[in-house]
């Protein structure tokens, strides 16, 4: 979710009506789900702007130490129940990231799917340790399909997540844009991992 320069009341409101009519067991993001092989066997692990939290279950099975922020309490309920009927520990928390974002070589892994705050960027990078990964994962201007956010402002301009992450050691990125078969492959999103190098 994106706060900007709306309120947060405002924004909290209309994520916790979307959250709440949501149906259905939450998903990791694709770049996490094909780049799970990639994780460390330990270490601390953040997913921002959680939503009902499909990443932070998905790092909690692979053994990670997860922390999931969110600004909806609705988002983070969901979360709670369905990470205790799992048996998995997810400490979820209800947070404005962009007030408070992670401090200094706080995470080994931190996930953001669908969220779009490039006011956050620096903290990321800075927020990993050395070796960290970052997953990242949302929507595009160049779409195939109409779907995602139709406010520009939250769409990444062509290999915007190249730049926007050059500190970080690139390990994967894909952005097929309108390329060859549109029927196939992921379409309106870039995928990105990255690696923070040793120190």
């Amino acid at each position: 979710m994106y706060v900007g320069t709306m309120s947060v009341k405002y924004e909290q409101e209309k994520w916790d009506r979307r959250y709440a009519a949501a149906k259905g067991k939450p998903r990791a993001a694709q770049v996490l789900w094909e780049g799970h092989h990639l994780l460390p066997p330990s270490g601390d692990a953040l997913d921002l702007a959680c939503g009902l939290g499909g990443n932070a279950l998905l790092l909690a099975q692979a053994g990670l130490t997860v922390q999931a922020w969110d600004l909806s309490p609705v988002a983070i309920a969901a979360l709670q129940s369905r990470a205790a009927a799992a048996r998995l520990h997810v400490q979820a928390v209800v947070r404005d990231v962009d007030a408070q974002p992670p401090m200094p070589a706080s995470f080994d892994v931190i996930t953001v799917s669908y969220f779009l705050q490039r006011a956050l960027v620096p903290a990321l990078c800075a927020a990993l340790r050395p070796g960290g990964l970052l997953f990242y994962q949302t929507f595009v201007k160049d779409k195939v399909f109409q779907t995602g956010p139709a406010n520009a402002d939250f769409l990444l301009a062509e290999s915007e997540l190249l730049t926007m992450f050059a500190p970080l050691c690139l390990r994967v990125y894909h952005e097929a844009g309108a390329l060859g078969d549109i029927t196939q492959g992921l379409r309106n999103e870039a995928l990105f991992i990255g690696q923070k190098t040793e120190e």
